[in-house]
């Protein structure tokens, strides 16, 4: 698991950690079930406090995509136990995501729209966006 936080960014550290590990957990690239690194040692590994991975973790309990349990760590969920309106809060954070990196980058909305399609399109076909 890959997680880097750009201290400089406006963004704060905690919801940086949290959109990767959600997005690695909305896209599968980590599974049901797959253990997190202990809070502790995140930290250590990209140099923060520990109140910001904590609160990084937190954030994703809340939002149901992992599970804590003390001395059992935090796993990713099953996603299959969210509700309508959790997926379409997460749809909603996602566009708004994407429409801001595409705003700083300075990507007309036609082409930020098509390259979306783009990829919608190609994780249904399977061939690369």
């Amino acid at each position: 698991m890959i997680v880097e936080v750009d201290t400089g960014s406006a963004v704060p550290v905690y919801e940086q950690i949290r959109a990767q590990l959600a997005t690695m957990i909305e896209t599968g690239l980590l599974p049901a079930g797959r253990q997190l690194p202990p809070v502790r040692q995140l930290a250590a590994d990209l140099g923060l406090a520990v109140n910001t991975a904590a609160r990084a973790y937190r954030e994703l309990e809340a939002a149901g995509l992992v599970t804590s349990r003390v001395r059992h760590g935090t796993v990713v969920a099953d996603r299959s136990t969210l509700s309508p309106t959790q997926i379409a809060d997460r749809l909603r954070d996602a566009a708004a995501e994407y429409a801001a990196i595409a705003r700083r980058l300075g990507v007309p909305a036609e082409r930020a729209e098509a390259v979306v399609r783009s990829a919608l399109q190609a994780r249904t076909t399977g061939t690369p966006a």
